[in-house]
């Protein structure tokens, strides 16, 4: 058995196209795996805080030392790191905004990636200091983009600092088996836009029924 930790990124409703990816990919894998469970989290309408200064004190100062009120300022850090330490699997529904991640989802990432909780710092490798604690987990992220033509080698390729920075940032806390799927051409024709919906459904059949 086991846990998806499903995440929304966009604040659109009814008309985001990722959230309705992420609902359908949820359902699928709920029919196809009866027995697994899942936890919502909403971070496009419920924006969670960003770093600031007792953030950072309290995520740099040891547990034994903590105040209350630095306690308090990592509480909802500690939420989502205990969220993503349950899940097995991840799926997240993200935007593209201005060629990278919403702000939301990018105050989310602030919030996990997060010293003795998801990655450790060793000082005495002088080559790699940096070491993942998170790993086995796999992550299956939906985007929706306004525009194709973002891979690589594509028109907009060198633009796409979306699927690069999300590899990077969880790959960085110990997730590297991440999947894709796009949906494309929101600001182009219908056809096209449908095109590329059937071709997401489809993709999201298949991963769901693995």
């Amino acid at each position: 058995m086991a846990h998806l930790l499903h995440i929304d990124s966009s604040p659109r409703g009814d008309r985001s196209h990722s959230r309705r990816m992420t609902r359908e990919f949820v359902e699928a894998w709920q029919q196809n795996h009866p027995h697994d469970t899942v936890t919502y989290r909403d971070v496009g309408r419920q924006p969670v805080p960003h770093v600031d200064e007792p953030w950072i004190a309290a995520a740099y100062t040891p547990d034994n030392q903590r105040t209350p009120e630095l306690w308090e300022a990592i509480r909802v850090s500690d939420q989502l790191i205990d969220e993503l330490i349950a899940a097995d699997i991840l799926v997240v529904g993200v935007p593209m905004y201005n060629f990278s991640v919403p702000s939301t989802f990018k105050a989310y990432i602030d919030q996990i990636v997060r010293v003795d909780r998801t990655f450790a710092i060793d000082p005495e490798d002088a080559e790699d200091p940096y070491k993942p604690l998170l790993r086995g987990k796999k992550m299956f992220v939906i985007t929706a983009r306004g525009s194709s033509g973002f891979g690589p080698g594509d028109r907009y390729g060198h633009m796409n600092h979306q699927d690069p920075y999300l590899r990077v940032a969880f790959g960085f806390i110990g997730i590297t088996d991440i999947t894709f799927v796009h949906v494309e051409n929101d600001e182009h024709s219908s056809e096209s836009l449908a095109a590329s919906i059937a071709a997401a459904q489809a993709q999201v059949a298949q991963l769901a029924a693995a």
